[in-house]
């Protein structure tokens, strides 16, 4: 008898358990990093979200709350907390009045450019295991789907 693609077989959910392990270990070290230089994690995740805008784009709390995968409300409060702290500054949009845009201090650079060379660091090292976790689970739901 033939599997169909709803089956989920034992070494699926290793497949899966492994790959969501190697994710949860590098976010808890990013955690950690974030905490010891005097950051939330959701804090870190603003700065490197503004540094990382594309081109010409602007980010408003909208933007950053779809990002950082937030409330709206949750989103201001969290800004709130940056603007205090001189990490950002908020802006009007010259285009809508109504818009609020949200941009990096000049010390909010130079923290989120601590905390980066600590992550790519450490992604170096641990990168080849989180890829080669994800890897198999594509590779394994690959194998799955064509059979």
């Amino acid at each position: 008898m033939q599997k169909s693609n709803d089956d989920i077989s034992a070494s699926d959910y290793q497949a899966l358990a492994e790959f969501r392990y190697q994710i949860r270990r590098f976010l808890h070290f990013s955690e950690q990093i974030a905490r010891r230089a005097g950051l939330e994690s959701q804090q870190h995740q603003v700065l490197l979200a503004l540094k990382g805008l594309p081109e010409g784009k602007q980010a408003s709390i909208s933007y950053l709350a779809e990002r950082l995968q937030l409330q709206h409300h949750s989103t201001v409060e969290l800004v709130d907390r940056l603007v205090e702290r001189n990490f950002v500054r908020r802006r009007r949009d010259e285009a809508d009045q109504r818009r609020v845009l949200v941009d990096l201090t000049p010390r909010g650079e130079e923290i989120l450019r601590e905390l980066s060379l600590y992550h790519r660091a450490e992604l170096q090292s641990m990168g080849p295991e989180l890829v080669q976790a994800l890897e198999a689970l594509i590779a394994h739901n690959t194998e799955q789907t064509t059979n």
